[in-house]
């Protein structure tokens, strides 16, 4: 059975996970389109995460 504790941090450890492979995409793509994408998704994710503007 899991705490509370042992939920917010595997939920934080998955949203980390996720803005890591998010992250590797923008920098892997040079489509303008995509970025935007994949900005507006990040930003879904986590918005105070830092994100490099188009």
């Amino acid at each position: 059975m899991r705490t509370n504790r042992d939920r917010k941090r595997i939920k934080k450890q998955v949203r980390r996970r996720k803005l890591r492979h998010l992250r590797e995409r923008l920098a892997a793509t040079s489509n303008a389109a995509e970025r935007r994408r994949l900005i507006e998704k990040i930003r879904r994710v986590s918005p105070a995460a830092p994100v490099p503007e188009v």
